[in-house]
């Protein structure tokens, strides 16, 4: 059985960030991490070599019971990747029509610049992730 790579690794998130190659994504990857931190009230953890979690919760799959963050981000090289802020059992939320640009994966929110959205509207649909599964 594989191993599952997504997982607290221990590594500095704030050198991780450091070395993001683009300026704009670098900056977006520790502004999102201060808002991560703000709403959650979690210090910010290396998940795997690129994803920055906050929180914890478990889930079970074809490999058994594993831990995974609540909400966390990437800061790809493409966009800034979103993850734990949509609802994949039900309706997209209707705060997303008023977030500005941005596009849905299957359990993630890309975004291309952070300064393009509404920080507001995204605050919100943090603390409602944040509150729906802490």
């Amino acid at each position: 059985m594989a191993e599952i790579k997504t997982k607290p690794t221990g590594a500095d998130v704030t050198a991780f960030l450091d070395a993001v190659p683009d300026e704009t994504r670098r900056r977006d990857g520790h502004s999102m991490r201060a808002l991560m931190e703000r709403v959650t009230g979690e210090p910010a953890v290396m998940w795997g070599p690129t994803m920055v979690g906050f929180g914890s919760m478990p889930y079970t799959n074809t490999t058994g019971t594993n831990e995974m963050f609540i909400l966390g981000f990437s800061p790809r090289k493409a966009d800034l990747t979103l993850y734990g802020l949509t609802n994949a059992e039900g309706e997209p939320d209707p705060l997303l029509d008023e977030l500005g640009p941005h596009r849905l994966g299957a359990s993630c929110l890309y975004v291309r610049r952070l300064q393009n959205v509404d920080a507001d509207v995204l605050e919100q649909l943090m603390r409602q992730a944040w509150d729906r599964r802490s």
